[in-house]
């Protein structure tokens, strides 16, 4: 990639966000949509599960395989048709006639998001390559994210107030389009000077693995855990886990090389990037549907109720990649954890919800907490790494914020779903069937908070050199299996 002047690093740094902006406004919107399409669609409450997760399923399942494909055929090839098939999916979400062809439509949504965000970072990443540039840079990818909170329940709860739940799709076109220009004129194309093999068989087995594991958890509160279909479903779940790693020990070139997490700051940030954004997910899905549901308030309403949430994800994420630039991740992670476990303490302990004061006051902490978590995954996950594996890097620290997101909205759902159960008094049965949900959030940010303080020590960063010393050696012999592990 050929030196670029400030000014338009900073340009490809906003057409990149831009792209993150319409995936991550995406989902916020959906959410606070939930309870119209509930009612226009007569939707179960698993029904709006899928709606959630089969996009989440399939753009967790392709991240990586898009990642590659970037760094092997052209970044800004892959960018621009991700592009296209996003805008492509929005339009068809919002002439959907049920809520199979709208779940359809999502799947089309998730193909081109899977190709936006990771080859984003890589492009991001091969731009702004001082540590401490790079850390601002990825701050300001973390702001997006709580600006796209910020504009999507307001947005979200004008657009189905006003228009319907169908104009919340129409918010991708304009953006997408104005990428897609941007992306053109001044993104420069770039490649990995030694691009990975697709690898068919642990791409296929990781779709397996996603898909038949939530559809376990989603079904299991209706069906039964010991009903053949839940069963079989997490036996499958099992079997094709154990056979991705088995393949990934043997194979020439795996889809997610497994000497990747000899790094524990690489480990860390997985781990970590799971556990926040499942705590994002279940938290939106829950209060989308106790704001409406339980406190009758209109979409708009909602969105506005959110709003202190959001606009502290969206101030503290620079804030967030700052401190990451100037002492490490470390401070931010312990911050994002006892902020989030806060949250989730008061309305599991203290019954939150209850009062409206004590309401904001803990989605401002949780808003906090999140602005603090995205920054150092990021750049841990990317930094310990050799700049020809940062598609592959950033495409897997994504694939770890997907599946949280997919697991919290399908765990949360499921103890909802466990807790109201069919009826008219539903909606009364809502708060006490919240209550286990909102322990399930502090533990995920009780991890946040102690692998944060674990995973980032000196200890942790020379394990990281000692990764990036095995990519830039070239390929070892496995001791166990004798198979290169590259």
């Amino acid at each position: 990639m050929p030196d670029l002047s400030p000014r338009r690093r900073l340009l490809v740094l906003g057409i990149c966000c831009l792209s993150l902006l319409i995936v991550s406004i995406d989902n916020t919107i959906l959410n606070v949509a939930l309870p119209a399409l509930q009612r226009d669609f007569h939707a179960s409450l698993p029904g709006l599960q899928w709606t959630i997760d089969a996009y989440l399923i399939t753009l967790a399942s392709l991240l990586i395989l898009s990642g590659s494909t970037g760094d092997r055929i052209g970044r800004r090839r892959v960018f621009q048709t991700g592009l296209a098939l996003f805008v492509t999916g929005s339009v068809l979400c919002s002439l959907a006639p049920s809520l199979g062809w709208l779940v359809a439509a999502r799947v089309v949504q998730a193909v081109g998001g899977s190709m936006l965000n990771p080859v984003a970072m890589s492009i991001i990443t091969n731009v702004f390559t001082g540590p401490r540039e790079r850390a601002r840079a990825i701050g300001v990818w973390g702001g997006v994210v709580g600006l796209s909170m910020a504009l999507g329940p307001l947005a979200g709860g004008l657009l189905v107030d006003s228009v319907g739940w169908r104009a919340i799709f129409w918010l991708n076109l304009p953006i997408g389009a104005a990428a897609l220009v941007l992306t053109a004129l001044f993104v420069p194309e770039s490649r990995a000077p030694r691009p990975r093999r697709v690898d068919p068989l642990g791409q296929g087995l990781m779709i397996v693995t996603l898909a038949s594991l939530t559809f376990a958890i989603i079904e299991a509160p209706g069906t039964g855990w010991t009903s053949p279909a839940v069963a079989g479903g997490a036996l499958v779940a099992a079997a094709a886990l154990a056979a991705f790693v088995a393949h990934a020990r043997r194979a020439a070139e795996p889809l997610i090389d497994l000497r990747f997490f000899r790094s524990v700051p690489f480990s860390g940030a997985t781990v970590i990037a799971v556990c926040g954004f499942a705590a994002l997910a279940g938290f939106l899905f829950v209060n989308a549907l106790y704001l409406q549901n339980v406190r009758g308030l209109s979409a708009l309403r909602a969105g506005l109720f959110l709003l202190p949430m959001a606009v502290m994800t969206a101030a503290f994420g620079p804030l967030s990649g700052r401190l990451v630039g100037a002492r490490g991740p470390r401070l931010p992670l312990q911050i994002a954890g006892a902020a989030m476990l806060a949250s989730g303490l008061m309305f599991a302990l203290f019954d939150a919800e209850t009062g409206t004061v004590s309401l904001f006051t803990a989605y401002v902490l949780f808003g906090l907490g999140f602005g603090m978590v995205n920054a150092p995954i990021t750049n841990t996950a990317v930094s310990g790494m050799p700049r020809a594996q940062a598609g592959v890097a950033a495409a897997v620290a994504s694939t770890s914020r997907q599946v949280g997101q997919a697991l919290g909205v399908a765990v949360i759902g499921a103890v909802l779903a466990a807790g109201t159960g069919p009826g008219p008094d539903a909606a009364s049965r809502f708060v006490g069937a919240a209550r286990p949900a909102y322990w399930v959030l502090a533990g995920c940010a009780a991890a946040v908070l102690v692998l944060g303080t674990l995973t980032t020590g000196r200890r942790a960063a020379r394990s990281a050199a000692r990764v990036s010393a095995l990519f830039e050696t070239g390929p070892e012999r496995h001791p166990v299996s004798g198979a290169s592990t590259r």
